[in-house]
């Protein structure tokens, strides 16, 4: 686990603004991601030169640059690996993953998920805009069906991934989603990201107000929000709308719309939310395919299982205790080696 801080020592949104000139576009989702992961960190209990921050490539992954924390900014796709290396190599740090829908999920898709499952006491950050900002505006893993960009000027024809059901299928331990214009839940799936023992995924609506401008607006805006998002709240029921007039029940094992007003329905015939049911949490996850059906927001699913640094030291410490202190030149000089003639 890492280092916890000295209970005198203070630290501030200030400590982890560093001093590099953020060039993101104005306007730009990626402003309110960095500054409530600002905002939140000084509220753990970790010394500060134990956070790490590693990404790969693209507009999010300039994130290193913008925390005053020890960083790694990698190759195209790489985040992961590196971030698995760190943490393994020293299981006290704090390690965060800055990541897009593209860095993340198709040059270092196979990365991803193998990190996933490890379940490595590694904080996922996945900025999703559905398309690549940084070289600008191809389509992404995320793209919807349809959608026209500079590679794809007839439309998107192929099914994007769904990031926190790929998440759930990699089998990361936790697995969550927020918005940039959400801040306040935004802080919130930052706190349990940080609290959880385990590989936590994040994924985070952000718009690219550039190359794909308002491609959330309807789950993020005033206007919309309430009637097409649902919170994910573990112990409660599923309830959403303007007037907290709608609700999610399970017919079988599909999702419905159903009003609560009426009389036919009520909230005790609800959906009830459960983070620790991983069935459910792909039903939630999949009510995307569903137009009619709001978009959840929140943990999907929160397990616990042993992580892999740990089960990796406590394999180190077994062998140690049955062979001792291993020695790499007797290694190299001993007999499964051969000269080549």
């Amino acid at each position: 686990m890492p280092e916890v801080m000295e209970k005198d020592v203070k630290l501030t949104v200030k400590d982890f603004q560093s001093d590099q000139d953020i060039r993101w576009c104005p306007g730009c989702g990626d402003y309110s991601i960095l500054a409530q992961v600002q905002r939140v960190f000084p509220e753990f209990t970790h010394k500060k030169e134990n956070y790490v921050s590693i990404s790969g490539i693209g507009c999010s992954s300039r994130f290193p640059y913008y925390m005053d924390i020890f960083g790694v900014h990698g190759i195209h796709g790489r985040a992961p690996a590196i971030a698995s290396g760190v943490k393994m190599a020293n299981p006290k740090l704090d390690v965060w993953v800055a990541t897009g829908d593209g860095d993340g999920l198709s040059i270092g898709g196979n990365h991803m998920i193998h990190m996933l499952r490890r379940n490595l006491d590694i904080k996922v950050l996945l900025f999703n805009n559905q398309i690549y900002g940084l070289t600008k505006g191809q389509y992404s893993p995320t793209s919807v069906l349809g959608q026209v960009t500079k590679s794809t000027p007839h439309g998107v024809i192929d099914s994007p991934f769904i990031p926190v059901s790929l998440a759930l299928g990699a089998g990361a331990t936790l697995v969550a989603r927020t918005m940039d214009r959400d801040p306040k839940h935004m802080q919130e799936m930052v706190r349990r990201a940080e609290k959880h023992k385990g590989t936590a995924f994040l994924e985070i609506y952000q718009n690219c107000n550039v190359f794909n401008d308002g491609a959330f607006f309807t789950f993020t805006e005033k206007e919309t929000r309430d009637d097409h998002i649902v919170y994910l709240e573990h112990g409660k029921p599923l309830v959403f709308g303007k007037q907290k007039d709608k609700g999610i029940r399970l017919n079988g094992f599909t999702p419905e719309s159903v009003n609560i007003n009426t009389g036919k329905y009520s909230a005790s015939d609800l959906l009830v939310h459960n983070e620790n049911d991983s069935t459910l949490a792909f039903i939630l996850a999949n009510m995307i395919h569903n137009p009619q059906l709001p978009r959840a927001m929140g943990v999907f699913l929160c397990d616990e299982r042993a992580t892999y640094e740990d089960e990796l030291e406590n394999q180190i410490a077994r062998v140690k205790s049955k062979k001792g202190e291993g020695d790499l030149q007797q290694l190299l000089d001993g007999d499964e080696t051969w000269v080549i003639q």
